[in-house]
């Protein structure tokens, strides 16, 4: 590999070196697309591979330094040179040559603005499957790496409704140039064809998460009050006002969300 260039701090530029877990994030799924996205390829230390798969292949970039370099791996008409959480996904979806294939979605994410952008990619429903590079933390937060008694929260949920989660691979700080100051891992999110709840109510699900582990070891009870008939949905449910969320199983949470749903869809009729 030829020798990587200055890191941004700014943009969060930890190139990745390891050859071993450049290996493993370029052939995660490469067999399963259509179409390969790499967000933030930067030097191409990714890019390369993937362009090897001979996919259709696209990459978003917002740095001035990498955009000739990514030009010439997969043509000028496959660079969109900017911010990637202001991109552009439901036009670029329904694309001719998009419209209707399996996009796998590959990012050596900058840690200031990951979960944003894992956000965004959840709901993009083309977006068959990603791999992506997380700082150690926020992707135990994702998955329950070191199987930890009441783990439950709200991005884990979120993503485990839409995905079929594994880890991919743990990337030490030697791995990167410079090396950040964390631990880092690699997920593997595998979209699921029937989610318990769907990707149309992803962002009142998203909000009703948020409200529920905002206080997460007080009273489910207490904490969603706000919500008029919370007292008759947990009833109905048969789960106590006095149960904490951190101890909800993932099917609770769902029958709550459920039931308040249609609480709010009977008042509206």
């Amino acid at each position: 590999m030829n020798k990587l260039p200055q890191a941004n701090k700014t943009l969060g530029q930890h190139f990745l070196r390891d050859q071993n877990v450049i290996t493993k994030i370029t052939t995660d799924f490469a067999s399963d697309c259509d179409v390969i996205v790499e967000v933030g390829p930067g030097p191409a230390v990714l890019t390369r591979n993937l362009a090897a798969h001979k996919k259709t292949f696209f990459v978003i970039e917002k740095d001035d330094r990498f955009i000739d370099l990514l030009k010439e791996i997969v043509g000028e008409q496959n660079v969109f040179h900017q911010d990637a959480l202001e991109f552009d996904w439901e036009t670029f979806v329904n694309r001719p040559d998009i419209r209707g294939k399996k996009i796998w979605l590959v990012s050596n994410l900058p840690y200031n603005i990951s979960v944003p952008l894992l956000i965004g990619f959840t709901q993009v429903q083309d977006i068959y499957a990603l791999s992506l590079m997380f700082q150690k933390e926020v992707g135990h937060k994702i998955i329950n790496v070191e199987r930890i008694k009441n783990f439950t929260n709200s991005l884990g949920l979120l993503m485990e409704n839409y995905f079929d989660l594994k880890v991919l691979c743990k990337v030490p700080p030697g791995a990167f140039v410079p090396p950040p100051k964390v631990d880092s891992i690699v997920i593997s999110f595998k979209r699921k064809e029937t989610p318990p709840i769907a990707l149309s109510q992803f962002l009142a699900f998203e909000r009703f998460l948020r409200d529920l582990f905002r206080f997460k070891r007080k009273q489910i009870g207490s904490v969603l009050k706000h919500l008029p008939n919370i007292g008759e949905a947990l009833t109905k449910v048969k789960i106590a006002r006095e149960t904490r969320a951190e101890s909800l199983e993932p099917k609770e949470i769902h029958l709550i969300y459920h039931e308040v749903q249609a609480h709010y869809q009977r008042s509206k009729s």
